[in-house]
């Protein structure tokens, strides 16, 4: 950076205060431009915090910003996008209504028109492939989906500063080897990242400095290239995270299958289910990969119950008939779910925790119908203490946690039921090194209890890392299943794209 040439971004004792925690703690920082800038931390670390202050979406309590080297107040995230600043948030913010297009205008100059919006939309999609259909409504979108369209609209902005909080948690390895090349490009034309992300691999390859935060406050800068995985581990958290103990075993009978399942995608931007057989045996954990948006979201609903348009017999539980029993049935017979949108489908944002545990248990409610309050409250505490989620006790909204630890919370409330077959869509996403590890951990321990578990990921190195068997899903089909030792990273890449063999494992 030439010496005349000022930061493009500098923070100075930025703090944040909620009742209760101080999210970040006199945080000072400075990006240079065309510099990809990692900001690194375990969940609840304050880094969403810290990015939300510099949009604007966040006021600070103290502390300065500077842009450009002028000191500002940025007072909403529109005077951001104004300076330059743009962001991809790690919880969406689109409204399921609306088509892609008009989601995307709400970020753009009012000048312009849908037609013109879309077609900017379709250029930038090509340009960096990220395909997408801008007049999709945001509703029949897989979260994977959704997160093109984020990064398509923080693109179309031309930003100078461009945030971005976990932009490949749901991306597969190919989509992000593409959005890389697309970043690396800005890089080079000078505009500054700041790059969130619990992938530490990512960090090292894209970003040339690190600031790393743990419980608000700054614990040290470095040249993330210079570090390994086990320092900026210990950097984060204090330590490396635990080693998982995967250890073969050989499967019990049948308990979750499907038979010739095939259905009807419910609106025109869905996917076709045909044709799928899939088995899953108790003390196995079954992994299923593929590009986002090829049918996991139809087949998760269609075996969770929330869609029960299939034939009785097409899905069956123990040898029994569930195809069109509900959510509620299911639950009540030992299959559980964890669904991959936290907010809205996972939790309820305004209820507590304790309120939250309602969604799927029903413990606390007595014969006669009874909400046993304190019954739940000692549920949600003992979820908070096992699984290490950092909230202001069981009283505490689910929106007010970051999104790694309601995540815990989450699988911790299912795991908790002790189902028999259980149900998990991207597991991870968005979560810490340790707490990944731990919730990996707790899947695999609820497999050598007995449990039969599905697991729905877009983290190969997740699926290969805790599956003992693997099937890949594209156009609505499924492959057949593989043993993972079996099965490498490049033969699942070939099978995303429809290309598996006849002859594989069945």
């Amino acid at each position: 950076m030439p010496s005349n040439e000022p930061l493009r971004l500098s923070l100075s004792n930025i703090t944040k205060r909620y009742p209760g925690v101080v999210a970040n703690r006199a945080v000072s920082l400075s990006v240079k431009p065309g510099e990809a800038h990692a900001v690194l931390g375990e969940n609840g670390a304050g880094k969403s915090t810290l990015v939300k202050i510099i949009y604007g979406a966040v006021k600070p309590d103290e502390g300065a910003i500077h842009y450009n080297g002028q000191a500002v107040q940025i007072r909403n995230p529109q005077q951001a996008r104004a300076l330059g600043i743009s962001m991809v948030f790690q919880h969406f913010s689109l409204f399921d209504t609306l088509s892609v297009a008009e989601n995307v205008c709400l970020g753009l100059e009012p000048s312009l028109s849908l037609d013109q919006v879309s077609a900017r939309i379709s250029a930038k999609a090509a340009e960096y492939g990220l395909a997408i259909d801008p007049s999709r409504p945001v509703h029949t979108l897989s979260v994977g989906e959704m997160q093109r369209v984020e990064i398509i609209r923080a693109l179309l902005t031309e930003p100078k500063l461009l945030i971005l909080d976990e932009p490949t948690s749901v991306l597969t390895p190919q989509a992000v080897d593409k959005l890389f090349v697309v970043l690396k490009k800005l890089v080079s034309e000078g505009c500054s990242l700041l790059y969130i992300s619990h992938k530490l691999h990512e960090i090292r390859e894209l970003c040339s400095a690190c600031t790393v935060l743990r419980a608000g406050e700054v614990t040290g800068v470095c040249d993330p290239r210079e570090e390994s995985n086990a320092s900026l581990s210990r950097m984060m958290i204090g330590a490396e995270p635990p080693a998982l103990l995967h250890q073969d075993r050989t499967p019990g009978h049948v308990l979750l299958e499907t038979r010739h399942l095939n259905l009807e995608k419910e609106n025109q931007f869905g996917v076709n289910l045909v044709d799928v057989n899939l088995q899953v045996r108790a003390g196995e954990v079954v992994g299923i990969a593929g590009v986002s948006g090829n049918g996991q979201r139809e087949l998760l609903f269609a075996l969770s119950g929330e869609d029960n348009r299939v034939q009785p017999d097409a899905i069956q539980l123990e040898g029994r008939a569930i195809g069109q029993e509900g959510p509620t049935q299911r639950r009540q017979a030992g299959l559980h779910f964890v669904p991959e949108e936290r907010l809205g489908r996972g939790a309820v944002p305004s209820l507590s925790l304790a309120q939250n545990m309602l969604l799927t248990r029903s413990e606390a409610i007595s014969a006669s119908g009874w909400i046993q309050t304190q019954t739940l409250q000692e549920q949600a505490q003992k979820i908070i203490q096992q699984f290490n989620v950092k909230a202001n006790g069981p009283q505490a909204a689910a929106q007010s946690l970051s999104g790694g630890n309601l995540q815990k919370f989450i699988v911790g409330r299912e795991i908790d039921a002790k189902p028999k077959v259980l149900l998990v869509s991207q597991p991870t996403w968005g979560v810490d090194v340790g707490a990944a590890a731990q919730i990996r951990g707790e899947l695999l321990a609820l497999r050598d209890a007995g449990c039969a578990v599905l697991v729905v990921s877009e983290e190969l190195d997740e699926l290969f890392e805790i599956s003992d068997r693997m099937y890949v899903m594209a156009n609505g089909k499924l492959s057949p299943s593989i043993g993972r030792k079996d099965a490498t990273v490049a033969q699942i890449g070939e099978w995303m794209s429809g290309l598996w063999e006849s002859h594989a494992e069945t």
